[in-house]
């Protein structure tokens, strides 16, 4: 029976402790810089878009007021990036295929390469597609619901780099032209990135 497809978890639950404050609510183009991460998953032709809250949840959700998103609060945000992968799987519907995985401080990775991976991972018929920037792997990440239970058992301030790691038969990797795209950790990422 054929799935609902793949839908997208996006990452905006962390404290931004390197960053000294909320990096997630910092203008970018106009905007909040969430926001250009989440408009360009939604753009990238998803089912369902969840975003996970934890620090400062009140802000993000503002700042993402009126898109077609669904929200759910980690409240375990603190205990580290596992707990709001765990908590963005287990919020999707049981019918979805796949999870693409997107971290909510890249706002310039392109709905394009977000299809890239989504296409690379259902047409091989491997249970996780990953991009590859210059030889290194990167973000953002599909999980089909094979690997769910991996997801789910991850523990610790730790994404799911791991389940990755695990198996490099079962992952198709999408080479990509040009540099990694940027995470927004720090205020030199972030002045770098505004320009």
């Amino acid at each position: 029976m054929p799935g609902l497809g793949t839908a997208a978890v996006v990452l905006a639950a962390g404290t931004a402790s390197r960053f000294g404050g909320q990096k997630l609510l910092v203008p970018l183009r106009g905007h909040p810089l969430v926001r250009h991460t989440v408009e360009n998953v939604l753009a990238s032709g998803v089912t369902d878009v969840v975003v996970v809250l934890g620090a400062d949840a009140d802000g993000v959700r503002a700042a993402l007021a009126g898109l077609p998103v669904r929200l759910v609060v980690n409240p375990d945000y603190r205990d580290g990036m596992s707990t709001s992968l765990r908590c963005g799987i287990r919020a999707l519907d049981p019918g979805v295929a796949a999870a693409l995985v997107v971290l909510g401080d890249q706002p310039t990775v392109s709905p394009e390469l977000m299809r890239r991976v989504v296409a690379a991972q259902r047409d091989s018929g491997k249970p996780i597609a990953a991009p590859v920037y210059a030889g290194t792997q990167g973000n953002p990440v599909v999980f089909a619901r094979a690997v769910f239970g991996e997801i789910d058992a991850l523990e610790g301030d730790r994404g799911a780099r791991e389940v990755v790691q695990r198996d490099a038969a079962r992952v198709v990797r999408v080479h990509v032209d040009g540099e990694m795209p940027r995470d927004v950790d720090t205020r030199e990422d972030y002045e770098a990135l505004a320009g």
